[in-house]
């Protein structure tokens, strides 16, 4: 009986030891190759008004400024308008051209150019904006279908689950990350917020790219991190995508979100 009890507990521990591999991937390079077609580097451009007051505070009237006009029209007369560069990302969600993204990388943009994962560049418009969730909706005219990839349930992410993040962190290109969901229902400063809380690496140039769950659907919209230096520390936070599908399914019917009032 003894020896009975021994294998048992045994087989036990080796079973529990099997199901904990299988729970824990040894790899996301498969997911991440199923995906990745799917994801975007976006890059966006703004003219930034020429400032027309460049002469030095000097009293009205006063020699000096006549002799600092001079000096400006002798180095080419006013400041011109410059144009400024940004970078985000963003990923497709039909074979038709639409893409997500966060609305602060695409905000006040005159340029936006999408930069896909096996290459080439299309210019994309603007379909509509969701300032209080920070989501935009874009659309891209292609040759052929685009790859995409679908929403998944939010609300089935629990605590502790496996997570990863693909963009385009602080410029570097496509670049994947992973982590675990820390927590859900963050609240960070909007009415509408709903953000799961990931471990998995977000930098700048990460807004606007997916957050995928283990079965390759979109989970959430990475948004924001928590930092005292601006670089990852391991606390940051995507929209979940159970808020972003109402608020993508209005701005493609209406190029706007539009909520009720009690």
């Amino acid at each position: 009986m003894r020896a009975l009890w021994f294998w048992a507990v045994a087989l036990a521990l080796v079973l529990a030891q099997t199901l904990a591999a299988q729970a824990r991937p040894e790899s996301f390079a498969d997911l991440a190759q199923k995906v990745s077609p799917a994801v975007v580097n976006i890059t966006t451009s703004t003219v930034v008004a020429a400032n027309t007051d460049t002469l030095p505070m000097v009293p009205e009237g006063s020699p000096f400024e006549d002799f600092f006009r001079e000096f400006r029209d002798r180095n080419g007369g006013e400041d011109q308008p410059r144009r400024t560069s940004a970078l985000g990302s963003g990923f497709v969600i039909s074979e038709d051209g639409f893409i997500v993204t966060n609305n602060h990388v695409i905000e006040s943009a005159d340029e936006i150019i999408i930069e896909f994962y096996e290459g080439g560049e299309l210019k994309a418009e603007v379909i509509g904006t969701d300032p209080k969730t920070d989501i935009a909706l874009l659309k891209v005219t292609a040759d052929g279908p685009l790859p995409f990839v679908s929403f998944g349930d939010s609300d089935t992410a629990r605590v502790g689950d496996w997570v990863m993040a693909m963009g385009n962190p602080l410029g570097q290109g496509f670049s994947v990350s992973a982590g675990i969901v820390s927590a859900r229902n963050r609240a960070l400063s909007g009415t509408y917020d709903d953000y799961i809380q990931t471990d998995a690496a977000i930098n700048r140039g990460n807004s606007g790219g997916p957050l995928f769950n283990m079965s390759g659907e979109v989970v959430g919209v990475n948004t924001a991190i928590l930092s005292p230096n601006g670089g990852s520390i391991g606390i940051g936070f995507s929209m979940a995508s159970n808020v972003v599908t109402r608020v993508v399914e209005q701005l493609k019917e209406f190029g706007e979100t539009r909520r009720g009032w009690l």
